[in-house]
């Protein structure tokens, strides 16, 4: 199973990641990631992140601005 990220502004609209994402083969992999660049991704316009699997089912969006927030 592969895993992705989308990258969104604060409004919903897609934007290019500041960092490329690699492919993700698990869950935990793509987690450790965001929390690795989250910071990166804030500063080059990415508001939000979506979290989905390879059937396109979305497991969750979060807000990078209130985890810089927190």
């Amino acid at each position: 199973m592969a895993w992705t990220w989308r990258f969104e502004q604060a409004d919903g609209t897609e934007v290019a990641p500041a960092v490329t994402p690699e492919e993700f083969t698990t869950q935990g992999d793509a987690e450790s990631w965001i929390g690795e660049y989250w910071r990166d991704l804030l500063e080059g316009g990415a508001e939000r992140v979506k979290l989905s699997d390879d059937t396109g089912t979305e497991l969750y969006a979060m807000s990078l601005r209130e985890a810089l927030d927190a």
